[in-house]
């Protein structure tokens, strides 16, 4: 069938259906954000009879799509508070206080007060806190965490920070340590590795109160983990976790009724649509400064025709103290070409830096761990100068003297995976590089991520481009891609159209929470065709 005979069906439907597209709006609301009427943005979009029309037809049916889903996703929000009593942290005690005047290593940015008073006002507010942190890699969430903690074991209760990886959560206990030294805290630290003696002690410590923080991997989610009184739950890198896991926390919880308040912290930004849709029965807060003093990262795009280049500045960062990165996209373990460029360049950069005057280590994801743990503390303590290492060191790796970040075949990451290797440089107050390696033949998307990067450090900015580039389906996965098969609505593009319906949603909510009143009879008429439609958003955060 052509296309006419397609558009005559059209029009033959569209006249037989006229009659029964009911308007669901009200009159104010058609009037407040400039709507054109239901009937006729069906036969618009169908039949446009100018531009004009055809894009205030779309506006209205977008508009229309993201405001039920925004009526679904804040009415999951509205029912969980009012579902679950908050375990109330009304007090700022001494050792929040003590920490504040004399542990705090530098000043807090506007941005981590402003998120601190966020978060005070959700425990102390009587429901449970269920919040998003949100903020780029080095923007300082962890003191926030910190300090969120403090807030808890002032009032009495217990904190579990979760961590995806045994690499990650040892380096979030031994900064806690070390930042909590001179108060009496007490935190150690649960993970597979544990000996049996100190599980034990550690155990008995929780179930009896004497512990007060937990910092710990999958292993905090066993059932034999059993807790006082725990208050407050800290999620490092959430998307690492499935709901499954993290509702295992809650059912740790002393009361039933009153979950302990959860924080969930992320380093990949979100969009602000997808924010918005899949994280919108969370509060978000956003941590968009950097500490005073760190100097930007400069991010360089290069050829293999400059390898030798690449090499002689690796030398000077080396010759200086510093230390290099090196990274390779070993996209699946199963894979052997990928896991032979690996080890080719390994050869070729044990090659070019010889022992004993530089020394050369290496991670991947086929190592045992105890050799994995070995070769990663050579390169925290300073001992190699250089890191030869698949993604696995994307998260997690905190080395504050090393300067250069080098990907190799950048073209093979997405925009987010770059921007998280990025962040692992730029940790010290020196000046630190990443070096973007391709090969000279590059697809535009290709082309176009490379020089996203070299153009900017804002990973919120990085985000809205990946979602532009990959689409939200992509973004999220194949297992959450069909969330967001909109009909009409595109995440990447309609940010405007977004913010309005959920503005709107959010005022009918607050005036009718249960869509009972007569003016919203046919709101409410058609939110339960959707909810038969649509799949459980409420599910997904």
């Amino acid at each position: 069938m052509n296309s006419k005979g397609i558009e005559r069906l059209q029009k033959t439907l569209l006249i037989d259906v006229f009659k029964e597209i009911q308007e669901i709006l009200s009159v104010e609301q058609l009037n407040k954000w400039h709507l054109m009427s239901r009937r006729k943005a069906f036969k618009e979009v169908h039949f446009p009879q100018s531009p004009e029309l055809l894009q205030k037809a779309r506006w209205r049916l977008k508009f229309e799509e993201f405001f039920f889903i925004q009526l679904q996703v804040l009415r999951t929000q509205m029912a969980n508070k009012a579902k679950f009593k908050g375990l109330v942290f009304d007090q700022i005690g001494d050792k929040f206080n003590t920490f504040f005047k004399h542990n705090l290593p530098f000043e807090l940015t506007g941005a981590q007060k402003r998120v601190l008073k966020e978060i005070r006002l959700d425990l102390k507010s009587g429901t449970q806190m269920n919040r998003l942190l949100q903020g780029d890699v080095g923007s300082g969430k962890t003191i926030v965490a910190l300090m969120s903690a403090l807030m808890a074991i002032d009032n009495g209760f217990q904190v579990a920070l979760l961590a995806p990886t045994s690499i990650l959560s040892h380096q979030h206990y031994e900064g806690l340590k070390e930042l909590l030294v001179g108060l009496p805290v007490r935190i150690k630290l649960l993970t597979g590795n544990t000996k049996t003696k100190a599980r034990r002690e550690l155990l008995q410590d929780l179930v009896e109160g004497e512990l007060e923080i937990v910092v710990g991997t999958h292993a905090l989610l066993e059932d034999r983990v059993v807790f006082k009184n725990l208050g407050l739950a800290i999620i490092d890198e959430q998307h690492r976790f499935g709901v499954a896991q993290r509702s295992r926390l809650w059912a740790k919880s002393a009361e039933p009724t009153s979950p302990p308040h959860m924080l969930v912290m992320t380093a990949t930004p979100i969009p602000r649509t997808l924010a918005m849709t899949l994280y919108g029965d969370l509060d978000v807060s956003v941590i968009d400064e950097l500490p005073p003093g760190r100097k930007a990262i400069k991010t360089i795009h290069k050829t293999d025709a400059g390898r030798l280049a690449v090499f002689g500045s690796m030398r000077k960062e080396i010759a200086k103290g510093r230390q290099v990165y090196l990274v390779y996209p070993l996209i699946n373990e199963s894979e052997q070409f990928d896991y032979k460029d690996l080890m080719d360049g390994y050869e070729s950069i044990a090659r070019a830096f010889p022992n004993p005057e530089y020394q050369v280590a290496i991670v991947h994801g086929k190592m045992k761990p105890a050799d994995k743990d070995y070769e990663m503390n050579r390169f925290v303590t300073g001992e190699a100068q250089i890191l030869v290492a698949t993604t696995v060191i994307e998260v997690g790796v905190n080395v504050p003297n090393a300067s250069v970040m080098i990907i190799e075949s950048a073209e093979r990451f997405g925009l987010s995976q770059l921007h998280q290797l990025r962040g692992r440089v730029g940790r010290g107050a020196d000046q630190s590089f990443c070096i973007l390696m391709t090969g000279t033949k590059l697809s535009n998307e290709g082309k176009k991520r490379m020089e996203i990067m070299v153009r900017t450090n804002d990973g919120f900015d990085i985000a809205e481009e990946d979602l532009r580039l990959r689409g939200p389906g992509d973004l999220m996965g194949t297992q959450q891609s069909g969330l967001l098969d909109l009909k009409i609505g595109d995440l990447a593009k309609d940010n405007q159209i977004l913010v309005a319906a959920r503005e709107e949603a959010l005022l009918v909510l607050n005036a009718d929470p249960n869509l009972a009143k007569p003016e919203h009879g046919q709101i409410n008429l058609q939110f339960r065709r959707f909810l038969k439609e649509r799949p459980n958003w409420s599910r997904i955060s």
